[in-house]
């Protein structure tokens, strides 16, 4: 199948031709702002596009989720942008989101409804996992099958939402198989970013998270460390470099694995 041009619709300018799409892609701040995430936003909009799904972005009229703000305690700033995208969504008529960023996705799903929200969300990880099972997505198992992939669980997507079996469903459709952490699922290690940490210098002890996260990837012997959220590969990123094995191992986004298995 030849893959069509990615051309990314714009919700307001379908709004203005009274058209209207079935999913807004929430691109979330780092799929708008971050170089290497940028990437992965690319990659689902042309997985997007390869599968015809009828969606849209909102572009300039996204703004945060408020997730940052809320994990810092910064509560009033976290309201201010909830309510606006609440008041966005109500004036696009949206009904059903699908997310690349696990923080948004939970807190859209678990915290926006006591304000008054009342949309769908959907992880890309499930969605792309549901076209998998409808047989919309043909994935073969040959396309890594060179390659020894780990998976590393977001916590905003495993113990927040309970979401596993989604993402290593793709995963071993594309693969001859997974080789697990020894910490996985509900007891996978964080990535150490999470709970605004981000965005805080290191606290005190003797060795970072994202430095021993990384570690227990490396003892899998895998060659692609394979991550479903922004946070967690910023800090596996990092953890590459800091042991001097970002050449030789890789650090890839679940849609960049099925864009290089579906060679468009």
């Amino acid at each position: 199948m030849k893959t069509k041009k990615v051309n990314v619709p714009l919700m307001s300018d379908l709004f203005s031709r009274g058209e209207t799409v079935e999913y807004l892609f929430w691109v979330g701040c780092a799929g708008a702002f971050d170089d290497r995430y940028k990437k992965v936003a690319a990659a689902l909009a042309r997985i997007l596009t390869y599968l015809d799904v009828s969606y849209a972005v909102l572009g300039k009229e996204e703004t945060c989720t408020g997730d940052p703000a809320r994990r810092a305690g910064n509560e009033m700033v976290y309201q201010m942008q909830a309510l606006q995208n609440i008041e966005t969504f109500k004036a696009y008529d949206i009904k059903k989101v699908i997310t690349i960023c696990p923080h948004c996705y939970n807190i859209f799903k678990n915290e926006y409804p006591d304000l008054g929200a009342d949309f769908e969300v959907i992880s890309y990880v499930s969605f792309l996992s549901d076209m998998l099972k409808s047989g919309r997505l043909k994935l073969s198992s040959n396309a890594l099958k060179d390659k020894v992939i780990t998976y590393h669980d977001p916590c905003y997507l495993g113990r927040a939402n309970k979401i596993y079996e989604e993402p290593r469903m793709l995963l071993g459709a594309m693969s001859q198989g997974l080789k697990e952490m020894k910490r996985n699922k509900s007891f996978a290690l964080c990535c150490g970013a999470g709970g605004g940490q981000m965005f805080k210098e290191a606290e005190k002890g003797d060795k970072e998270i994202f430095i021993e996260r990384t570690e227990e990837a490396l003892e899998t012997g895998a060659n692609i460390i394979a991550t479903a959220c922004p946070f967690c590969m910023t800090m596996i990123t990092d953890g590459l470099k800091y042991k001097n094995r970002e050449e030789e191992i890789e650090n890839l986004d679940i849609c960049e694995l099925i864009v290089r298995s579906l060679k468009i």
